[in-house]
């Protein structure tokens, strides 16, 4: 029997991009895979090899600024679901949160098979309860998972990030010359340096000779000029996600937080310097298969609160990194590009 799988992540673009090589397990194996992804994470979605169709709903049991759960609101995405004719659900969650809201509908809407990793006890909720060790990698704990429901990575996958190809041509956006990214922003306020400190690693940056392209969001335009300052080019405009992945791929080193740029650096094989504030663990969120630096002081206060505000006057774990250890970083990441093995695979 064809199998019709739905893949489920209704988080973050960083998030989505980490299950990226168990979304190519799934496509191996059947003969349609569709996302479902929430409106922050659907553009990565529609990004990764292997996605056939992407459908978007804003899960009130995980979005940051959850919307209000309501009747209609689950009526139409159980007659989304319903449409699809899926034989076989995967749900892909963090550590801390829950498939089984998901899970509820997804039954409701008759799929036949669900699986999904759940410390809570499942009910008739799933048929693959699957469980791994803590500070397992976000991207080979969702392979975890896929194996456990039966569909193998593939013989060949190396398992790194990837995304679509081609991207989109940017040389006029960025042009001809060589350069380094540096990304300040972050959606979570204690991820990201402040922006005077940003500024400061910027003219690091480029007095060190190193011409400098300052990436940011639609909603962080100011902060990208701000941090550019007279010193560095901001790229703050007409950067959407296909965009910002091809300026990242051609890029020497992307500087940037624990963030989804930072995942959509390693999907386009561009070693990373990783700014990483320890409120989550490195171990589970540092760029996955990419030459890299992580920067940060890894025992901080902070370590394993997964705070949204830093709890920490001062924010030392990201504000105490020195310019001469991120300038220190891009060079020894530049110098393992020029001379190491390629890490820009991608796949079509």
């Amino acid at each position: 029997m064809s199998r019709r799988v739905l893949a489920a992540r209704l988080d973050s673009a960083g998030d989505v991009l980490l299950m990226g090589p168990a979304i190519r397990s799934l496509a191996a194996a059947a003969e349609s895979v569709t996302v479902l992804a929430g409106p922050r994470g659907r553009a990565a979605a529609e990004l990764l090899p292997g996605v056939d169709e992407v459908i978007e709903y804003n899960a009130p049991w995980v979005d940051l600024e959850p919307p209000e759960l309501t009747a209609g609101g689950i009526d139409n995405l159980i007659k989304q679901i319903q449409d699809l004719r899926l034989t076989h659900a995967v749900i892909f969650t963090s550590f801390h949160q829950s498939p089984l809201p998901l899970a509820l509908v997804l039954r409701m809407a008759g799929v036949g098979h669900i699986g999904a990793i759940s410390v809570d006890y499942p009910g008739s909720l799933l048929d693959v309860r699957h469980q791994v060790p803590d500070d397992f990698p976000e991207a080979e704990r969702a392979l975890s998972l896929t194996a456990a429901c039966d569909f193998p990575a593939p013989a060949g996958d190396d398992g790194e990030l990837a995304v679509r190809r081609p991207l989109p041509d940017v040389t006029e956006l960025v042009g001809n010359g060589d350069y380094i990214v540096f990304h300040p922003g972050a959606a979570v306020p204690a991820r990201r340096m402040t922006a005077e400190r940003s500024r400061r690693a910027v003219r690091a940056l480029a007095d060190a000779g190193h011409r400098v392209l300052v990436t940011a969001g639609e909603s962080e335009r100011e902060l990208g000029r701000f941090v550019a300052d007279d010193c560095a080019q901001p790229l703050s405009a007409a950067l959407d996600f296909a965009t910002l992945a091809a300026v990242l791929d051609r890029a020497r080193v992307v500087v940037v937080p624990n963030t989804g740029p930072a995942h959509l650096a390693a999907a386009v094989g561009t070693p990373v310097v990783s700014l990483f504030a320890p409120v989550v663990p490195a171990v589970r969120w540092a760029p996955h298969r990419v030459p890299k630096v992580v920067l940060g002081d890894q025992q901080a206060g902070c370590a394993n609160t997964r705070a949204r505000e830093c709890p920490i006057p001062g924010h030392p774990c990201l504000e105490n990194i020195s310019d001469t250890d991120i300038v220190s970083a891009v060079a020894d990441l530049s110098h393992s590009a020029a001379h190491g093995p390629t890490q820009r695979g991608g796949r079509p």
